[in-house]
């Protein structure tokens, strides 16, 4: 074995966690540190940053590049398809709601189910049913027709599978909460990494390192204003009577204001966004005082003169159902949202996760034609290319 294979086979054998830092992945990449950044900045290799500030990778991305399949490699999905039905339904539903950083879609069928994996590209599925024999050949058919891995369906059914019907990989359980304890454990970040987001002095969701790479991945961090986000702000302020809106983007260490109305700096400490605790949430998370809540009364933008009094925020989803973000209003007077206020704010929210998802499939459009850019220098170049026949 050549010396610069057995130096990247030590290294990879030194590495037995799942996350790399830039160097790391260089060498196992046997690529110069600066390749390596233009990958993660290039988007090739999904990053986030630690709240110390340090880019870092997933070995499985890593490894996606050295089988030169990058263009396949996994984005990070907090989607979850559920198909069940009646009071399991309602168990799953009651089980799932200590865990809002995943983004829920129930089928209705196994069609729909088929459809949602299809289109939404899930991190899970959960199925649930009373006949073995069903649910075994449902999960043929998935193993088939989708690109889910077995090892990311969880099966419900109370007396088990018989042995000749068992699925290598699929877990199986037998109630909707142990369904969502068994999702809960697979989707969440490693636990490195969740036992050093408890000394944070803020909640931050169980996938949180995916959440950035997606926040990473939509490009939006110090970016420029842009008008669709503009209005989105202007409308929450004006509909709902409030002198500050802002469309805020949650970073490891810093709250950036993609849009901002009634407020002149561009950034805050991540320590001081009210909306960490939005974005753990599937619904609007409102404060009518600030500075009587616990969590708050000593926040700086709330403990100063003049400061904050009323904060509430919706969280905003991209496609594959991360909160990168909120829309929230701020005023300086304690007051509260009524039933129509709270769901124009929602609307809002909702609003701009469909820009995201616009702007996701826009890009999704044009990778196709940077590739036959890149595999057709002639037509890069400008060169004319003739049609086949002359």
């Amino acid at each position: 074995m050549p010396v610069a294979a057995q130096q990247r086979q030590a290294d990879w054998d030194a590495m037995s966690d799942d996350i790399l830092t830039t160097t790391q992945a260089a060498r196992l990449l046997g690529v110069s540190v600066r390749t390596a950044q233009l990958l993660i900045e290039g988007g090739s290799l999904p990053s986030w940053k630690t709240p110390g500030g340090h880019r870092r990778v997933y070995r499985r991305d890593v490894e996606a590049i050295i089988a030169g399949n990058p263009a396949t490699t996994e984005r990070p999905s907090a989607i979850l398809v559920v198909l069940a039905g009646g009071a399991l339904r309602e168990e799953i539903e009651s089980a799932a709601s200590s865990f809002p950083e995943f983004t829920i879609v129930f089928a209705a069928n196994r069609s729909a189910a088929l459809l949602a994996i299809g289109e939404r590209k899930p991190a899970a599925l959960i199925l649930g049913g009373s006949d073995p024999a069903l649910l075994a050949g449902f999960v043929a058919t998935i193993a088939d027709e989708t690109d889910l891995a077995a090892d990311h369906v969880i099966l419900i059914t109370k007396d088990g599978l018989p042995r000749e019907m068992e699925v290598a990989g699929v877990k199986v359980v037998t109630s909707g909460r142990e369904a969502v304890a068994a999702m809960r454990e697979l989707l969440s970040d490693p636990p490195q990494v969740l036992e050093a987001a408890n000394n944070l002095p803020y909640p931050v969701a169980l996938n949180e390192q995916q959440r950035l790479v997606a926040l990473e991945r939509s490009g939006l961090i110090d970016s420029a204003p842009e008008e669709t986000f503009d209005r989105i702000a202007w409308l929450a302020a004006n509909n709902l009577e409030a002198p500050i809106a802002l469309v805020t983007l949650l970073t490891p260490t810093r709250q950036f204001f993609k849009a901002r109305i009634g407020l002149d700096m561009t950034d805050t400490p991540r320590s001081w966004a009210f909306c960490n605790y939005t974005i753990m949430q599937n619904h609007v998370f409102a404060v009518e005082d600030l500075s009587q809540d616990p969590r708050f009364e000593k926040n700086p933008a709330v403990a100063c003169d003049g400061g904050f009094r009323f904060y509430a925020g919706a969280p905003i989803r991209d496609d594959m159902g991360f909160a990168v973000g909120s829309l929230c209003i701020i005023d300086l007077t304690a007051r509260r949202l009524n039933q129509r206020q709270t769901e124009t704010l929602a609307a809002l929210a909702h609003l701009g996760g469909v820009e995201l998802r616009l702007r996701e499939a826009k890009r999704q459009l044009q990778d196709p034609k940077r590739q036959i850019g890149r595999s057709n220098p002639k037509r890069e170049a400008g060169t004319p290319v003739p049609p086949p026949g002359r």
